[in-house]
């Protein structure tokens, strides 16, 4: 278990870099910089400046120019070299993101990046984790109900209702929030600049959830389905044992794998897509600074967050590996 964990931690480095190489690439491919101005007309050599204080005067991805004044001058030292060689706007922020620097904002003056991802960071986590506690708490309940009572008036409304969780639009399912519990009924404070409690995220933690819930639901009754017909299922019973230890022990246990291989990256997507709920619940969470930084060519936030949700992922993923063998003993034993 030691060696697979280190295995799967150390498959990062690539995963990992793999995503910081595309993702420098697709925002140099769009026009303009981090310091252009359409609105107005900027001085040309402040723009300079400014670029060559933040590096973003260097080559992009290797700096050979540096390499051969480094070999004129006299280096031969590999490690010196091969220092020069990095010496590029990809190579300086990847190894000061290894240590930990994800570089200052270009947009939020006097601010890093890491500094902004730690204040902003806790609000869309709450908000996502609340999304997932309501999809796997209703979800997976109404799943087995409608597994159960096939062909009923029970499977047909939960259906229904699934169908429909994933088929409104977030923005949609929002505004209807908003507008019935919160202007009509009065139940939610629509106004609340309070967001460091749980209960201001119930909303908007329905809100998000929803469409996750929508396919637990289905993903569990289909697996449910699948195990009724199987014969482990049928000797349980025929052993004497009751229906509710039949569907605890036998049934649900088994037909969780499929949803929890669904929960590691339903959290990290929760989290991170959780960009429109934050707009209409004004939840001042990463998704909005993220959104602002690509319309604003915050080269350093969009590495940052990027590589940060990337990291979510893979870790995600691992814990989904991980759980499979506390649910089925035939993988813990491999």
């Amino acid at each position: 278990m030691i060696r697979f964990i280190i295995r799967r931690l150390l498959w990062m480095i690539p995963v990992l870099f793999f995503v910081s190489l595309v993702t420098f690439f697709l925002m140099h491919q769009a026009p303009g910089g981090p310091f252009d101005r359409e609105d107005k007309n900027v001085d040309p050599a402040t723009v300079a400046a400014l670029n060559r204080r933040f590096g973003l005067d260097k080559p992009q991805y290797i700096n050979t120019g540096a390499v051969s004044a480094a070999w004129n001058g006299g280096v031969r030292n590999p490690i010196s070299l091969g220092r020069a060689f990095i010496d590029s706007q990809y190579g300086n922020y990847m190894l000061n993101a290894v240590q930990g620097d994800l570089g200052p904002s270009y947009r939020q003056r006097g601010k890093d990046v890491q500094d902004i991802i730690r204040q902003q960071w806790p609000y869309s986590a709450r908000l996502g984790v609340f999304a997932l506690i309501f999809a796997v708490v209703v979800g997976v309940p109404l799943g087995v109900i409608a597994a159960l009572r096939q062909n009923t008036v029970v499977d047909y409304a939960s259906l229904f209702f699934a169908t429909v969780g994933v088929s409104l639009p977030t923005f949609i399912t929002g505004l209807l929030v908003l507008i019935i519990f919160g202007t009509t009924l009065k139940w939610i404070n629509i106004t609340t600049n309070d967001w460091n409690t749980w209960k201001p995220y119930i909303a908007p933690g329905l809100v998000l959830g929803m469409a996750t819930m929508s396919f637990i639901t289905r993903i569990t009754r289909t697996t449910m389905l699948e195990i009724k017909r199987q014969d482990y299922v049928r000797t349980a019973r025929a052993k004497g044992l009751s229906e509710n230890s039949v569907i605890v022990r036998h049934m649900l246990r088994n037909a969780l794998i499929p949803v929890v291989t669904l929960l590691g990256p339903a959290l990290v997507g929760l989290i991170t897509g959780s960009v429109i709920t934050e707009g209409i619940f004004s939840i001042p969470g990463i998704g909005g600074y993220f959104v602002e930084s690509i319309s604003s060519r915050d080269y350093s936030m969009i590495m940052g967050t990027t590589l940060i949700f990337a990291t979510l992922t893979v870790l995600a993923n691992l814990f989904v590996d991980l759980s499979y063998g506390f649910l089925d003993p035939r993988i813990r034993n491999r």
